[in-house]
């Protein structure tokens, strides 16, 4: 598949592309593996706004330009600011921003982990809908490594992926993980072959974007309050839910492909 980026603006640490319904994020610090600096930080809180109000953009996929996907926070400048609190206030602060926005934002976010995911790169990974890895990705948490206790929501989602047990080791043992490991723990959905790795990825973002993007966006906030509410408190959430769809032209849609044998052409 050929990918077509109809428009694209690269700021200073991040690059953004649009086309066919795709939202790309790239992370561009390549010759710091993609370290998150503070500049990076506030462009991915500005990049995670632009693409949740976007009506043009269906799907989002977060990757990494270069040989990692995202190494974390940048060690360099968190050893510049020792002695002060600020650096890493801050730096948690617009980045926990952009993993809410990708968290909340209704339409599927596709982390696309082409190298290393360590510390927020790890978190970031998980906090995506779905999460596809090159063959060669690795994964770890790495935050102890230094002295530090986890940010970017790893505390959130990583014991609901895999369990209390399985969480704390790999958060305090900071084991690293292949992709196939990863897979295994439910980390991440699908291994592919790192020779062509964004254009397979492009397809399946492709696909995805030719779906029922409200439904995707219910379906996603549905299964987020599942993750809190009682048996009875969430299927009155499901009935509600699936009233104001039996509304919505993309069930007639579907309905009536589904009826005349034919794909459905989701408005």
């Amino acid at each position: 598949m050929r990918l077509r980026r109809r428009h694209m603006h690269d700021l200073e640490n991040i690059a953004v592309e649009k086309g066919d319904g795709i939202g790309w994020v790239f992370l561009n610090r390549p010759e710091a593996f993609n370290a998150l600096n503070l500049p990076m930080a506030k462009e991915l809180y500005e990049a995670g706004h632009e693409m949740a109000s976007d009506s043009g953009v269906r799907v989002v996929v977060v990757s990494g330009r270069g040989k990692a996907f995202f190494a974390g926070g940048d060690v360099k400048d968190m050893k510049a600011h020792m002695g002060s609190d600020k650096f890493l206030r801050d730096l948690a602060f617009y980045l926990h921003g952009f993993v809410s926005d990708i968290a909340r934002m209704p339409k599927p976010v596709i982390a696309a982990v082409n190298g290393t995911a360590a510390g927020a790169g790890f978190s970031l990974a998980m906090a995506c809908d779905l999460t596809l890895a090159a063959e060669g990705a690795r994964f770890i948490m790495a935050y102890t490594g230094i002295g530090l206790v986890p940010d970017g929501g790893s505390t959130y989602f990583l014991p609901r992926l895999v369990g209390y047990k399985r969480a704390v080791e790999l958060a305090l043992l900071n084991r690293p993980l292949t992709a196939r490991e990863a897979m295994e723990l439910g980390l991440v959905n699908v291994v592919l072959p790192e020779e062509g790795f964004l254009e397979r990825v492009g397809q399946f973002a492709s696909d995805l974007a030719k779906g029922p993007s409200r439904a995707f966006g219910d379906c996603k906030k549905l299964l987020r309050l599942g993750m809190m509410e009682s048996l009875e408190t969430q299927m009155e959430h499901e009935r509600r839910m699936i009233m104001k769809h039996s509304l919505d032209p993309e069930f007639a849609e579907g309905v009536s492909a589904f009826a005349e044998k034919r794909r459905p052409r989701f408005p």
